[in-house]
């Protein structure tokens, strides 16, 4: 990975949405394998592709407390 800045946003009622070189692990330690330079996690625990973000939160009506 290069040294490029990592940014998280979170968006309000959605996803983390992560810029940037940072290197993601599973909970037992393993790497989530990246295809994209920008990903979006999940944060409603709905998605069918976690940790990747599928749009599930906007039917389930997830909400944030920002």
């Amino acid at each position: 990975m290069s040294e490029t800045p990592v940014t998280i946003t979170a968006y309000p009622d959605g996803p983390l949405l992560v810029r940037g070189d940072a290197r993601i692990q599973s909970s037992d330690g393993r790497e989530v394998v990246r295809t994209r330079r920008t990903v979006a996690l999940c944060r409603c625990g709905l998605s069918t592709i976690k940790p990747f973000c599928d749009g599930t939160h906007k039917a389930s009506g997830f909400r944030t407390d920002d």
